[in-house]
């Protein structure tokens, strides 16, 4: 129990649950409705087991990375409280799921979860050579609502690809945020990241713009489905949400880092869930 326990917390399951309502609604989307259980259920384990083998595999390749940086020296892989070999048999149980829950959806999905992994192996090794790796973070996750949508229905539209760009330019500025954290030991070590590059306050405006663009991306999304009122409200809740968190965070103070990029954050895809679903009902 107590492994598990550890384990949960080296894969972030909270972060996980919070990813998930955007994937949902990506697929209530594309049903204009309810999806069938079939594709919920193969949905939700295509997102925890690539989020699982996602994470897992970061805290290999930076485990080196996090035990010499205070602030994550005492992480579970970091500290030897679990061992890589766990880990690994974990990533690789991960991907066989990833793919066994694509095949269940449809060819597409199955085609292009390659794609989704290299991506997830890409990520990792981002901040060694750009300050962009946020965006590959980003639009890394954003497959979560984009590979949902192709599951009930394997075609493009101005709709998911606005509500893909939204996600990922909404990740990419929470975790700008959160990096503001390490911008001593990311320079110390020589490792790329917004705001090693741009300082904390510019990191902070540009986080701002990434966050004022998914607002932009949610009422685009709204106006090309047709969504009502409800949808709306929930589109306002999480503008108000981000506005609350980036007054939370000043250049001179990043107590409240914690609470801006996760804790505030983590309701922003259930608010877009729920305004959508009610929303696509009451139509």
């Amino acid at each position: 129990m107590n492994k598990l326990i550890v384990f949960l917390k080296l894969i972030d399951i909270g972060h996980t649950l919070f990813a998930l309502p955007f994937a949902y609604m990506g697929a209530f989307l594309a049903a204009a409705g309810w999806p069938s259980g079939h594709e919920l259920i193969w949905i939700t384990v295509a997102m925890v087991s690539a989020r699982t083998s996602a994470l897992g595999l970061n805290r290999i390749i930076d485990r080196q990375i996090d035990a010499r940086n205070t602030r994550t020296a005492h992480w579970p892989l970091a500290s030897g409280q679990i061992s890589v070999a766990a880990i690994g048999a974990a990533v690789g149980i991960g991907l066989v799921l990833l793919f066994y829950a694509a095949s269940q959806l449809n060819p597409l999905c199955l085609k292009l979860s390659p794609i989704a992994v290299l991506a997830l192996a890409l990520y990792s090794f981002t901040k060694r050579f750009t300050w962009t790796c946020h965006f590959f973070l980003g639009f890394t996750i954003a497959v979560g609502p984009l590979g949902a949508w192709l599951a009930v229905t394997p075609q493009l539209t101005a709709s998911i690809v606005l509500l893909y760009v939204g996600v990922g330019v909404w990740v990419a500025g929470f975790d700008t945020v959160y990096a503001c954290q390490d911008i001593d030991f990311d320079r110390t070590e020589h490792l790329y990241s917004i705001p090693s590059r741009f300082g904390i306050g510019g990191a902070l405006q540009i986080a701002k713009w990434l966050h004022a663009t998914t607002v932009i991306m949610l009422v685009g999304v709204g106006l090309f489905e047709g969504l009502g009122w409800a949808y709306y409200v929930g589109v306002v809740l999480v503008a108000g949400l981000l506005g609350r968190a980036h007054y939370l965070v000043r250049g001179n103070d990043l107590s409240h880092v914690n609470l801006a990029a996760f804790g505030l954050n983590r309701y922003v895809g259930m608010i877009m869930f729920l305004a959508t679903v009610l929303s696509l009902w009451m139509r």
